[in-house]
């Protein structure tokens, strides 16, 4: 079929990097590009005619019309009027379908005559509002979609901008979408207020569909998501040596919403890396590192997690090695990136952008299309191999270990080894010896007693370790410390309070004392 030719129109010096990055993803995302075709005015050749006749023609020649409002209203002609307004009332004139986003919340500091014309826009059509290129590329994506099912295009949206087959909103945790619009406005400057209506919230984040919620909507904030998508589950193991041998030393299966998903695999991966902790010889802080930066991990999760094919009946799966870690999942690269693209900036093309989007408001992701370079330069910097990529039967990232470094960089004083594996030599005779000691606790017990500097909150704990999940941080290192006597609370009579702290026993004092004494 011959493709949809899509107007984007805006303040071009405003929104420079916003249209570029539209452009860009309508041309690369598979469905996107079977449609559309995106038009920008700077791409028009030079030609011996007004510049207003000719965005005037492309808007008559369009077949969907895109406008991005901010706060500046644009060079005015004669008739006091943008190029911008002259757009808008074109494709209203010629009764084209109008897709309007405004950026930000704040419409006070705006131009005047933006300010009118975003009143003009509320009157005729619905339009959205957006903090960020993520989130503006996932309304468009969305409003695409509706777009062409309206029209017969299509039968059915894409998997996460379709509805989720038995969910209905009461399958939606209200908690935890609220607790999402806090944390996105701390993050990013959510245009929305923390009591919003939950239905609101899911409107403005496209994840209804004729006010059934979508698969993202319970992916991201379903009371138990795998009841309906079975497969989003991430399976964690953890073997002694350099092959898949059974039966398996350490195994895990997490179930959740995605944020639970990172979170939980993380801590995983984590929990079986070296860990260094230093001296407080320079001051109360003791220097901790692993051997990995956590950074690092944490993207390769949130890569698997987030661009899966969750049509596949594969699950995300973790293999933790002693030489590397190995992040499989069932997906596959869009047309337009290759494995060498990967190693550098790119263009983003997620494979789900309305989990993208969420994922990106509450900083689980930092920047569109950046992410396997950053995994490249952090390696790089803390001098571990660079992250390999590979496709067999799925998406594959390969991350190279080197315990070693995290006793170098936090100078082996007091350090912990993540279990009795002998495929990789202790990097130093302490390192031997702090694993006899520490073998008397298990391993997330021993980094709470050599982490816990006077009195640490159970948030200061979590930071410390680099770990998100509270209630994996809670089940996995927290209580057992509390049910071995190795710490204590400083509230004990009340332990939910926003009060809390934590601090080491006698026994917890013995252990790290003797620890200590052989160590240093």
């Amino acid at each position: 079929m011959e493709h949809l030719r899509l107007f984007i129109s805006s303040v071009q010096r405003e929104f420079a990097a916003e249209r570029i990055a539209l452009r860009d993803w309508l041309r690369a995302d598979p469905l996107m590009r079977r449609f559309f075709e995106p038009f920008l005015f700077e791409e028009v050749p030079a030609k011996d005619r007004p510049a207003d006749q000719v965005y005037r023609d492309e808007v008559a020649r369009c077949d969907v019309f895109v406008a991005l409002f901010g706060d500046e209203y644009g060079a005015e002609d004669a008739a006091g009027l943008s190029p911008t307004h002259h757009e808008f009332i074109e494709a209203a004139d010629r009764h084209k379908p109008r897709l309007v986003f405004i950026k930000g919340a704040d419409d006070h500091v705006r131009h005047p005559k933006m300010q009118a014309l975003i009143r003009q826009a509320d009157g005729e059509l619905v339009r959205k509002r957006f903090v960020s290129t993520a989130e503006l590329v996932g309304s468009v994506y969305a409003s695409l979609v509706q777009f062409l099912e309206d029209r017969k295009l299509i039968r059915q949206g894409p998997f996460d901008a379709a509805p989720c087959a038995g969910a209905t909103l009461a399958d939606v945790a209200a908690d935890r979408v609220t607790r999402f619009v806090g944390l996105a406005r701390r993050a990013r400057g959510f245009p929305l207020p923390d009591d919003t209506p939950v239905t609101e919230v899911l409107e403005h984040l496209h994840l209804l569909r004729d006010g059934r919620p979508t698969h993202a909507a319970i992916l991201l904030f379903g009371r138990e998501p795998q009841r309906f998508l079975i497969s989003s589950e991430v399976k964690c193991a953890r073997f002694h040596g350099l092959t898949v041998t059974k039966p398996i030393p350490f195994y895990q299966v997490y179930r959740g919403t995605v944020f639970e998903l990172v979170d939980q695999a993380v801590d995983f991966i984590l929990s079986k890396l070296d860990l260094a902790v230093g001296t407080r010889a320079e001051g109360n802080a003791a220097p901790v590192a692993y051997e990995m930066p956590p950074e690092v991990v944490r993207e390769a999760v949130v890569n698997a997690v987030a661009h899966r094919d969750y049509t596949s009946a594969g699950s995300v799966q973790v293999m933790v090695f002693s030489d590397r870690i190995e992040i499989w999942n069932p997906g596959h690269l869009p047309p337009s990136l290759t494995l060498e693209k990967l190693r550098h900036a790119h263009g983003s093309v997620p494979g789900n952008p309305l989990l993208a989007e969420s994922l990106y408001l509450t900083k689980y992701i930092e920047r569109m299309g950046t992410g396997t370079a950053d995994m490249i330069a952090r390696c790089q910097a803390a001098g571990l191999p660079e992250p390999e990529f590979a496709l067999s039967d799925g998406f594959v990232i390969t991350l190279r270990r080197k315990p070693e470094l995290a006793f170098a960089k936090v100078g082996g004083q007091v350090v912990t080894r993540s279990d009795a594996d002998t495929s990789i030599e202790p990097a130093s005779t302490a390192g031997q010896v702090a694993g006899q000691v520490a073998g008397q606790v298990e391993e997330e017990v021993r980094r709470v007693i050599l982490i816990l500097q006077q009195e640490m909150s159970r948030k200061q704990l979590q930071e410390a370790l680099a770990l998100k999940g509270r209630a994996n941080f809670e089940e996995r290192y927290l209580n057992p410390a509390l049910a071995g006597g190795f710490i204590e609370r400083t509230v004990p009579d009340k332990p939910n309070s926003r009060l809390q702290k934590y601090r080491l026993t006698a026994k917890g004092r013995e252990w790290l004392a003797a620890a200590n004494g052989k160590i240093q």
